[in-house]
């Protein structure tokens, strides 16, 4: 039978697979032991080791930091084996790992929930249902007795939320694949991605200095690459009804969610945003920044944290594109660079805003820093560097970006679109000559790393039936081995 044909053949399947998976809450956690990411991923990478062995796929597994399933690359009957050495690999690179669920969801977000067409869930867009759209689109190929010149292998990366560990150590230490894509973006194919940088702003805070309203902490977002949802601020003072009458005149004034309960002799208040992908964060809202614009309403007893809430409002607010920060750089092929306040963390001695930005392919880290910088040392602000992740461009008519164009159009029957860039960063960085290619398609709404995130079931199928010819047509394929 044709592998697209018997790819069909295998919903059932797949969902029932993917559901299993998403039921992994697969958030990276501290090391345990030999496990460098905690139980819950190594769970998820061991359930789809044991799905692809079960298959009869051989598998790799490095030392826990990822591994892979691997297809192919045997001679056709009659055919001689390579003259040297192994055959070439084609990657097809992917993550188990997801971010945290946040709150406020319709749905359960390890529950697999299907909904009109829908399956909901923690990581069913990023990145599990691709992976399991990949993985199947690799079975519907083995089992339709196709043969490829090249190797297949579907790297499982377990750390891509987080700082790529597990990434750079299997590339370290497996052989090199020669060429790839990562189902971990968006269809047509993505020709460029921007630089990403991830750093923490820090300012150390002074005694109280006068009277007023006593900031003892803020707490809120979960990572770096999401919109926070969530904040928390704990207050000291005099008079908490003068406090809660600022706080319904600032919700009636900007529709904001914002409430406040008292504890013990301290009043914490809580405000709610929209969670979002941090590449995308005109899409959500930003508890963080609600807050922010809250308390710079009332008169605190700390000059140093008055200023810094004065710095935030002033420099970063709801702005997404840097340019209050000086730093609001832009590019024909790119667009405004994007800035991300994902995590803030407050307490009597330092204040900490950990913030993400994506900045055009033209540019370079160090411009983006050199041009924040004379504004930080004014507000005495520190910048601790925590990660950078270079851009990449491929031109659209470079091979590989044709190739993949081609096949899509294919299946989609879509001649409009064109090869895009974006502010995502995807494992296409991790090795040469790879891109990013789907599982979103155009006019999907984006709903990675929001509440309620899903993938469409009809959506899974047409991206693993690309998927399929995709390394059909890279890994050289052959109809019958």
């Amino acid at each position: 039978m044709d592998y697209l044909e018997l790819l069909e053949s295998y919903k059932e399947d797949m969902v029932k697979t993917l559901r299993e998976l998403i039921a992994i809450r697969s958030v990276v956690g501290p090391a345990e032991g030999e496990l460098p990411f905690g139980k819950p991923v190594h769970e998820a990478f061991l359930y789809m080791l044991d799905k692809a062995k079960s298959e009869g796929f051989k598998t790799a597994n490095i030392d826990n930091y990822g591994g892979h399933i691997e297809f192919g690359g045997v001679p056709c009957e009659g055919e001689a084996a390579a003259a040297e050495g192994q055959p070439g690999i084609l990657a097809v690179l992917s993550h188990l790992d997801v971010v945290p669920e946040g709150s406020n969801w319709d749905h359960d977000p390890y529950g697999g929930e299907i909904v009109d067409g829908k399956l909901y869930g923690r990581g069913a867009i990023d990145n599990k249902g691709p992976t399991v759209a990949a993985f199947y689109a690799l079975k519907a190929l083995k089992d339709s007795g196709v043969c490829t010149e090249k190797r297949v292998r579907l790297i499982l990366g377990l750390d891509e939320e987080i700082d790529w560990t597990g990434m750079k150590y299997y590339m370290e230490r497996a052989e090199k694949p020669e060429f790839g894509f990562t189902p971990d973006a968006d269809f047509p194919v993505i020709h460029g991605e921007m630089g990403i940088m991830v750093f923490e702003l820090a300012k150390k805070l002074g005694k109280s200095l006068k009277p007023g309203v006593t900031l003892k902490s803020i707490a809120g977002g979960n990572a770096h690459n999401m919109v926070p949802d969530s904040c928390r601020a704990i207050i000291m003072a005099d008079d908490y009804n003068q406090i809660k009458n600022k706080l319904e005149e600032f919700s009636k004034e900007t529709g904001y969610k914002i409430s406040q309960r008292i504890r013990g002799k301290s009043m914490e208040i809580i405000t709610e945003g929209i969670s979002a992908h941090g590449a995308h964060p005109e899409n959500g809202l930003n508890a963080v920044s609600i807050m922010m614009a809250f308390l710079g309403r009332l008169e605190l007893t700390n000059e140093d944290m008055d200023e810094f809430v004065e710095f935030y409002n002033s420099r970063i607010g709801f702005e997404l594109n840097g340019e209050s920060m000086g730093c609001g750089f832009s590019d024909e092929a790119s667009g405004n660079l994007i800035f991300n306040a994902g995590v803030i963390n407050l307490d009597t001695e330092a204040a900490r805003l950990t913030v993400n930005i994506r900045y055009p392919i033209t540019m370079n880290d160090g411009q983006v820093y050199g041009a924040m910088s004379p504004l930080l040392e004014k507000y005495g602000m520190g910048i601790i560097k925590i990660d950078h992740k270079g851009p990449i461009y491929f031109p659209k008519d470079s091979e590989i970006v044709m190739k993949l164009m081609e096949i899509y159009r294919k299946h989609s029957g879509d001649f409009d679109s064109e090869p895009i860039v974006i502010g995502g960063g995807t494992y296409a960085r991790s090795m040469q000559n790879a891109v990013a290619y789907g599982a979103a398609f155009p006019g999907d709404p984006e709903v990675a790393h929001q509440k309620n995130e899903y993938i469409d079931l009809d959506s899974l199928m047409k991206a693993a039936k690309i998927y399929a010819d995709a390394i059909f047509e890279l890994a050289r394929g052959k109809s019958v081995c």
